[in-house]
């Protein structure tokens, strides 16, 4: 494993550590999920995985159907899917994804965090080419599973890396493969701990251990906000 990837991991894992903060996140994605695809987890893929990614961070059955209730409630929010891009302090790369009922809202807020804490916004698109989408699927390492077996019979439905780091198993594929590659494991009876698409930088950079800090405090500043669905960077 390489430190880009040692550092993905540990730096996901510290920030999906606060319930108070992954909850209402988690609740929103379940809550897009219903709305786009309908209720119906066994009809409605994105609902599927949203659930899944859900239980595997001990949110409440009841979170759950209270998310998904309030996709088809008469006062359920009107969320839409945004994307916010810019430069932060020594000039890493942030990519937001975001949920919101509210772009003027979100857009204000973002803007100020990178405006406060030594970056900038950049016009939408002109960083996305800087980053791989990808379909990641994290599974539990277990004795019965052989990986060289498994990369053989995943290929057709996708799959173009498997990673294996402590008690994970990490599965990439291009993104619009989520489909077909959750099918597949699925058809296999693999269930993963989680499921979900990120974005890869494609030219990680390396920053001192001085400048992480500046940095980390404008992640965390954005990852504080409720909107907030996901942060993505350039850091190796």
């Amino acid at each position: 494993m390489g430190r880009a990837f040692e550092y993905r991991r540990a730096s996901k894992e510290k920030r999906w550590d606060k319930m108070s903060r992954i909850f209402p996140k988690l609740g929103k994605a379940i809550t897009v999920a219903a709305k786009a695809g309908g209720a119906d987890p066994e009809m409605n893929a994105a609902l599927r995985t949203a659930i899944q990614n859900a239980k595997a961070q001990n949110m409440p059955k009841d979170n759950i159907d209270n998310a998904i209730k309030r996709a088809s409630g008469k006062d359920a929010a009107d969320y839409v899917e945004v994307n916010y891009e810019g430069k932060g302090p020594h000039g890493v790369l942030v990519f937001v994804e975001c949920a919101t009922d509210n772009t003027t809202r979100t857009v204000a807020d973002v803007k100020s965090y990178f405006n406060k804490l030594g970056g900038g916004l950049s016009p939408n698109g002109s960083l996305e080419f800087m980053f791989s989408r990808k379909a990641v699927f994290e599974l539990p390492k277990n004795d019965d599973l052989d990986l060289e077996e498994l990369e053989l019979e995943l290929i057709d439905a996708g799959l173009e890396s498997i990673e294996s780091f402590e008690d994970t198993i990490y599965i990439y594929a291009d993104y619009t493969n989520f489909g077909t590659l959750s099918k597949a494991l699925e058809d296999k009876g693999i269930e993963p701990n989680k499921a979900n698409l990120q974005r890869i930088a494609t030219s990680p950079i390396e920053f001192s251990e001085e400048q992480l800090v500046d940095i980390e405090k404008l992640i965390d500043k954005l990852e504080d906000n409720d909107d907030v669905q996901a942060v993505y960077t350039n850091i190796v």
